[in-house]
Formats: C-alpha cells, sequence, structure tokens
C-alpha cells in the first residue's frame, strides 16, 4: 500500500461523534498530494491535473485543489484510504466542485471504489461501488449522477436530480443511511432525498399482473351510450355543398369549346354534418377495468442494498471537452453532523470573498472591454473624419487647378487700347 505522509488525513480519523474515514484538502503544498493521488496508466494520453485556486477564489491557498488542465481529454487519478464497511452506519461522501471555465461538456463526479482496483489500470470500465456528483454536457444534461452498483450492476437513480451550472464553487453531499433512506444536497441545502427501493430499480416489483386474470365479456367499461330512442330528424340529410346561386354564366363562355358550363358549388350554411344520436349515461356502466396483481414470485426483500463491505479507493474517473474544473474539500465519514461542519468552515467561509472577487473580475473584464470599444468606435471615427477631409481637399484641389485657366483667358483676352 502506498505511504502516505505526515500531512495525509487519509487515514481514519475517530472520535466520539464521527469516523472520518477520507478527507483531502490539498493543503501541505504543491506537490505533496502526489503522494496520495496516484495517476491511471490505463490510457498513454490522459489528461494533467495541476493544484490551483484558479482565476478567483476566497482564499489563495485553502481554495486550492485538482484541476483539469487540457481541452478534450480523460482524466483518471485516485486515493487510497483504510478499507471499511458501512454495514449499520451512515455513509456520507461530500466534496466541492467549480467549474470556473464556463464548462460545455463534462463531467464533475466522484466514483467510490473497493480495495481490489488497481489504481494503475483504473478507467471508465473499472467496477465501482457509488459514482456521484455533477454531469454536465449542453443544453439537456445538467444532473446529479447517483449510480450504486448492486450484484455487478450499475443502478441510475430514476429521479431528476438538477445540478449547478454556474462558474462558482458548489458542496455536493451523498447521504446513505442503514434504513436505506438516502439525500441528496447541494451547497448543505437537501436537494432530493427518499428510499432506495423506490428510486432506483434494484428489485423486482413487488406486485405483478395475475397472469390468470382476464377482463369478464360482459364487462361495460363505457360511462356513455346512444341513446336508443333519439331519432334523426327528417330534414337532416343535406348536401354539404350547393351551386353558387349567385354565379353567372362568363358572357365569353363557348359550350362548344369549353363544355357544358356548371356554377362554383359553396358550402352549404344548411348542412349539419354527420348526425349522431345523443348520449346518455350507461346504466350498466361498471367502470374502467383494472388488472388485479398478485405477489411477484421474484421478488425478494433486500435490506442489505445500502451495504457496501469493502469501500477503500476515492476516484476522479472522468471526461472534459473544456478543462478547468477544479475538485477539492474531499470528505467520506459516517456523521452527518460533521460533514455539514466541515463543509461550513471549508466552502462556507470561502464562498462568499471568491463570489466577490468573482463579481471584480467580471467588472473588471467588462470596463476593459468597454474601453476597447470604445477605442475601436473612436478610431473608426478618425478614419471617417480623415476620409472626408481628403475627399475636401480633393475638391479643393480640383478647384485650384481650374483658377489659372480662367486667369490665362483673361490675360489673353484683347484690351481696349488694342482694339
Amino acid at each position: 500500500m502506498q505511504a502516505l505522509g505526515s500531512f495525509a488525513i487519509i487515514l481514519s480519523i475517530l472520535s466520539v461523534h464521527a469516523t472520518v474515514y477520507f478527507q483531502e484538502q490539498f493543503l501541505d503544498g504543491a506537490d505533496a498530494w502526489k503522494t496520495r493521488w496516484l495517476d491511471s496508466k490505463h490510457k498513454a494520453d490522459y489528461g494533467e491535473w495541476k493544484l490551483t485556486a484558479g482565476n478567483f477564489y476566497g482564499d489563495a491557498e485553502k481554495d486550492k485543489g485538482l484541476q483539469t488542465s487540457q481541452d478534450a481529454h480523460f482524466y483518471a487519478a485516485s486515493a487510497r484510504f483504510e478499507p471499511f464497511s458501512n454495514e449499520g452506519k451512515t455513509l456520507v461522501i461530500q466534496f466541492t466542485v467549480k467549474h470556473e471555465q464556463k464548462i460545455d461538456c463534462g463531467g464533475g463526479y466522484v466514483k467510490v471504489f473497493p480495495s481490489t482496483l488497481n489504481q494503475a489500470e483504473m478507467h471508465g470500465d473499472s467496477q465501482y461501488y457509488i459514482m456521484f456528483g455533477p454531469d454536465i454536457c449542453g443544453y439537456s444534461t445538467k444532473k446529479v449522477h447517483v449510480i450504486f452498483n448492486y450484484k455487478g450492476k450499475n443502478h441510475l437513480i430514476k429521479k431528476e436530480v438538477k445540478c449547478k451550472d454556474d462558474e462558482l464553487t458548489h458542496l455536493y453531499t451523498l447521504i446513505l443511511n442503514p434504513n436505506q433512506t438516502y439525500e441528496v444536497k447541494i451547497d448543505n441545502e437537501k436537494v432530493e432525498s427518499g428510499t432506495l427501493e423506490e428510486d432506483w430499480d434494484f428489485l423486482p416489483a413487488k406486485t405483478i399482473k395475475d397472469p390468470e386474470a382476464k377482463k369478464p365479456e360482459d364487462w361495460d367499461d363505457r360511462p356513455k351510450m346512444d341513446d336508443a330512442e333519439d331519432t334523426k330528424p327528417e330534414n337532416w340529410d343535406v348536401a354539404e355543398n350547393i351551386p353558387d346561386p349567385d354565379a353567372k354564366k362568363p358572357d365569353d363562355w363557348d359550350e362548344d369549346m369549353d363544355g357544358e358550363w356548371e356554377p362554383p358549388v359553396i358550402p352549404n350554411p344548411e348542412y349539419k354534418g354527420e348526425w349522431k344520436p345523443k348520449q346518455i349515461d350507461n346504466p350498466n356502466y361498471k367502470g374502467a377495468w383494472v388488472h388485479p396483481e398478485i405477489d411477484n414470485p421474484e421478488y425478494a426483500a433486500d435490506s442489505t442494498i445500502y451495504k457496501f463491505d469493502d469501500i477503500s479507493v476515492l476516484g476522479l474517473d472522468l471526461w472534459q471537452v473544456k478543462s478547468g474544473t477544479i475538485f477539492d474539500n474531499f470528505l467520506i465519514t459516517d456523521d452527518v453532523k460533521e460533514a455539514e461542519e466541515f463543509g461550513a468552515e471549508t466552502w462556507g467561509v470561502t464562498k462568499e470573498p471568491e463570489k466577490k472577487m468573482k463579481r471584480e473580475e467580471d467588472d473588471k473584464k467588462r470596463k476593459e472591454e468597454e474601453g476597447k470599444n470604445k477605442e475601436q468606435a473612436t478610431e473608426e471615427e478618425g478614419e471617417e473624419e480623415g476620409e472626408e477631409e481628403g475627399e475636401e481637399e480633393g475638391e479643393e484641389e480640383g478647384e485650384e487647378e481650374e483658377t489659372p485657366e480662367e486667369g490665362t483667358e483673361e490675360e489673353e483676352a484683347p484690351g481696349k487700347d488694342e482694339l
């Protein structure tokens, strides 16, 4: 197993209130994290990670995290910790994500693996226990993945859990309880919750339609029926269209050449459409027939869906079109309050300063852009004025060239003394 340094908070921290199985904030220098996080070698062209707080942040040191640095690349890195089982205990997985690059398509999720994972060969098909976190691609995909592996198959949550899609840092938390309930939180606020059995298709349905049951032949499910005593009026049947009474044969109509003239037809104002008898309540109506259900013989309750016996690796295994996402403040614990407090002490402290710096950066860029636009407009105005001055000078030069010719004619004209 990879040696753990003095600053590696990866080993379990036991306390009266909680057990912290894994915690990572990247606070121990530029390269120390590389002793804890192992890059996969499964592909030769995985993207490179760099440790940075990004272009804007709440704290230049505390907000440093792993950032994707190359566009259109897969990324794969993982950190190992002492194996544990969440049997009979709450499992909390939490981390922060910042898509400061205005992400267009890419993952922002983590995966939790068993100890059997070969970290050097981790890749997209490596079997994991849990996959959790945001995933964004275009306008259609902006969701939080919550995927659990059950009996060798990955099961996606049936609900749509929306993720944040702005450029700020957000805190994502997954809570898995031994009573088979779960909760998803974003920024320490609940956004979804429920039960594992209801919100995932881990198990067959509890009941199925009785294959032996059939709808009775005399079952009448028509709420209304034709009134047998209603009869069609005698004057009901009239033509839908009639010849236009106001139409006249053209004066130049030649029946030998054009054939017999027939007036055009127009909708018949007396036409009432197809006659149908009026509807009355059906005295034999029994309501909609409901197919009876029976217990599904293939269903077997399982109170251990939530349980994972060998949790030991946290991995980042994802693809990004536009790089720049920063991952930080990882925590795996068995205590919800511990996670809330950790989130408040990390993301909670730096979120407002980060927003402030982001606004200042945006204002600076906006002013620079306005200055460039103003400068460009001034240059264009100067060019237009120069063109106009050039045209005026050209006209003046033309007038000056004509003036001497007029003077020459005056000089050549005979004076009075010569006449």
